[in-house]
């Protein structure tokens, strides 16, 4: 995971999210992977209130740019990679959204 992203238990938590800010929110794969790489990567949120602006990947990690949201909601963000081998995995993190 991204510096910032808190592990509390089962549950990874990003740092909150302003309703107006477009923020990246990227997850490092390199230590899962191993000697694989990521072919493809999706993202998928909770809910339409919380946007997905675009989402790029590279060999070991992928990044979402996330917009809105509403103040004082908690999000699931779960972002999907397959790897050369033909592995899937999945990565979901809660994201709060508060106003700065």
């Amino acid at each position: 995971m991204t510096s910032g992203f808190r592990q509390r238990g089962a549950v990874v938590e990003a740092p909150p999210k302003d309703p107006n800010a477009k923020l990246d929110y990227t997850i490092d794969w390199t230590q899962w992977l191993d000697t694989d790489t990521i072919t493809a990567s999706t993202w998928e949120v909770s809910s339409t209130e919380l946007i997905i602006e675009s989402n790029s990947n590279t060999n070991t990690a992928t990044t979402a740019w996330l917009s809105a949201g509403l103040a004082g909601q908690v999000y699931t963000v779960t972002n999907r990679i397959t790897t050369t081998l033909g592995r899937i995995q999945d990565q979901s993190f809660r994201l709060k959204i508060e106003e700065n």
